[in-house]
């Protein structure tokens, strides 16, 4: 979607973890991707990862937006009781910056993102790499491909507006 000056609206995509994946696509249409650790630091505090995280978004914020909407990884289910605490506090970190920014923001689940990627709603890390590499990216691991997959559902469904 557009700005109405001809410039595309800039809009981000995360599969959160300790290892967060992202993809965002600029005013200029080109799609980056990454991910960035938001593992702890061997004397930082319980904080210490969301804090990161902000200041990450406030980053990527700064550098390659403003940033129009944000489409993240809904997550329902998790494999362990950790993974549930990180996901809901970077979900938590996340909607509070997206909200005292006036960015909109919504997760899509992870079904959905499968299926529209692979083709396969219960589609594994590998199929999900190898269709994220059919469209022409090189993800570095499944989270990125994750993210850039959110990207892609987003753009190609929603014109990327949240």
């Amino acid at each position: 979607m557009e700005d109405g000056g001809g410039l595309l609206r800039c809009i981000l995509a995360l599969d959160f973890g300790t290892t967060t994946g992202w993809a965002i696509r600029g005013h200029d249409g080109l799609i980056t991707s990454g991910t960035v650790s938001l593992r702890p630091g061997r004397f930082d505090g319980g904080g210490m990862r969301y804090l990161r995280f902000t200041n990450w978004l406030t980053e990527i914020d700064r550098l390659s937006g403003p940033v129009a909407a944000i489409w993240f990884e809904e997550v329902r289910r998790h494999a362990g009781t950790d993974a549930s605490h990180i996901y809901g506090g970077l979900m938590a970190t996340l909607t509070a910056w997206a909200e005292l920014r006036g960015v909109p923001y919504e997760g899509v689940p992870v079904g959905t993102i499968k299926r529209h990627a692979s083709g396969k709603g219960n589609a594994d890390k590998a199929a999900m790499i190898a269709a994220v590499r059919a469209r022409g990216f090189s993800p570095a691991d499944d989270n990125e491909a994750d993210a850039i997959a959110i990207l892609l559902w987003a753009i190609e469904t929603n014109g990327g507006v949240a």
